[in-house]
């Protein structure tokens, strides 16, 4: 198949990120971090030259105006607008290429692309989609030419709010400041998607995995940094820049994907909160109480452990034990090593103490573990997270929709730091995540949070650890301890 040539457009990739972006053999490309570095221009450039039919997305139409100004000037005299249909066409030697604007301002309006393939689909400011909409509308990034490549190329700055902290989950080999395997930019990594779970599978190029039931065929990922183009810097942009303020200012100066973001109004738990509580845990260890008979200070029992236990695959069964209001580090297990009831009872059983209360999700998979704890005797609380709650919120104004809904709000109110617990949580990434992800609503039954189903729509993945500590805070228990 003929191509484009470059001269034909009137940009060329600059030497360096772009130039890498632009060339690069993976399947999916995320290029960004830095502002100014040309993200725009990349897409742009991209479309017309390698790729025969191409949609670009905005989440809502009206940020589509300054890239639509940037393609006039482009496209000036190669190709032909069609406002009506929000697209452009090029033909050149009897071949026609056509490129889309499009947006995706509500999940449901993802379903406005179905049956509509493109070989090349672009994601400009990747992180204001949701994680539900990519992965999606990438089904369709297809075509029936065995000529023509197809890719994914997204762009953007670090994510600004929790709707778009799941690109670094998915990008974790780059992102991830804590993945156990790190990438360097550019290089290749292979996944597969299980489900609503992406899995990393050894390279350097698989041509299938098997995944039961499916025998899958891995895609292509990388990540590579935006660098500020040296004629913005020039015009002063960089020292603009300097005047934000933070987090927002290391966001977009440095490409920082490790700057904590500015919690949503409804968020449960405030951020600030959750690090106030780990960094009273990295200052302690796991307190003393006064020992009842003899009255000397002993170490605190395992009084509660909360269990949330796998769905399989690359979930983790969690537990996480509580030694009057100090959370030890928690207890994490794959799927894979906890494929049943029993399984998860052994690795309980290993974790625990004696008299210790465990609290265990018991919806689903969780009932199975449940019996087996039950039946040798063990202090077993079942959770069911659907249940009817009869409590209120601290004020005595407030009731709850039902009991996942009263176990999150009342770890809310332990970790205030005003009028709280002095809860220490563990100092932990993934906690800090999964504690911050779940938002609430006020209905007229009572407040309500939102349900593991309905955060991995949104996130991409289950607050597993979250839901662990939740469940080992859920007593009303008190403990006193000394020092």
């Amino acid at each position: 198949m003929e191509k484009f040539l470059l001269s034909d457009v009137a940009w060329i990739p600059r030497p360096g990120a772009q130039l890498l972006a632009y060339f690069h053999e993976a399947d999916e490309i995320y290029y960004g971090g830095q502002a100014g570095g040309g993200k725009t221009d990349l897409l742009l450039g991209i479309a017309p030259q390698e790729h025969s039919r191409s949609l670009i997305l905005r989440r809502i139409y009206p940020q589509l105006e300054a890239i639509k100004f940037r393609a006039e000037q482009l496209y000036q005299g190669v190709g032909k607008y069609s406002g009506l249909f929000n697209c452009w066409t090029f033909k050149k030697d009897g071949q026609k290429k056509l490129m889309q604007f499009g947006a995706c301002q509500y999940d449901h309006d993802k379903y406005n692309y179905q049956g509509r393939p493109f070989d090349f689909l672009a994601f400009d400011e990747i992180t204001q989609f949701l994680f539900s909409q990519f992965t999606y509308l990438k089904g369709w990034n297809r075509t029936t030419d065995p000529n023509q490549r197809c890719r994914i190329l997204c762009t953007g700055n670090p994510p600004s709010d929790s709707d778009g902290a799941w690109v670094i989950d998915y990008w974790a080999p780059w992102l991830d400041r804590f993945n156990t395997n790190p990438a360097k930019p550019g290089e290749i990594r292979w996944f597969i998607m299980h489900g609503i779970q992406s899995i990393e599978v050894e390279g350097p190029d698989p041509v299938k995995v098997e995944w039961a039931p499916d025998l899958q065929v891995p895609h292509s990922r990388t990540f590579i940094p935006a660098k500020m183009l040296p004629e913005l810097q020039k015009t002063g942009y960089a020292n603009k820049l300097q005047s934000l303020p933070e987090p927002l200012r290391s966001q977009l100066l440095y490409g920082d994907f490790e700057m904590f973001q500015e919690d949503n109004a409804f968020q449960i738990i405030p951020t600030e909160w959750i690090l106030i509580a780990m960094e009273r845990w990295r200052n302690m260890d796991i307190p003393f109480v006064q020992d009842e008979q003899t009255g000397k200070a002993v170490r605190a029992p395992m009084d509660y452990a909360g269990v949330d236990v796998a769905r399989g695959g690359k979930d983790y069964t969690v537990i996480a034990p509580r030694y009057a209001y100090y959370i030890d580090a928690l207890k994490k297990f794959s799927g894979k090593s906890t494929p049943d009831g029993q399984s998860v009872a052994a690795q309980v059983v290993q974790t625990v103490e004696k008299n210790t209360i465990i609290n265990i999700d018991v919806i689903g998979v969780g009932s199975s573990p449940y019996d087996y704890l039950s039946d040798f005797g063990y202090n077993i609380r079942g959770i069911n997270s659907a249940e009817r709650s009869d409590a209120t919120d601290k004020t005595g104004q407030l009731r709850f929709r039902n009991l996942r809904a009263e176990m999150w709000w009342k770890a809310r109110e332990m970790l205030d730091p005003d009028d709280g617990e002095e809860i220490a949580l563990p100092d932990d990434k993934a906690l800090l995540r999964d504690l911050t992800t779940p938002r609430w609503k006020l209905t007229a039954s009572g407040i309500q949070v939102e349900s593991k189903d309905e955060i991995i729509k949104r996130i991409g993945h289950s607050p597993d650890d979250g839901d662990a500590v939740v469940m080992c805070l859920h007593s009303q228990a008190r403990v006193g301890i000394i020092g």
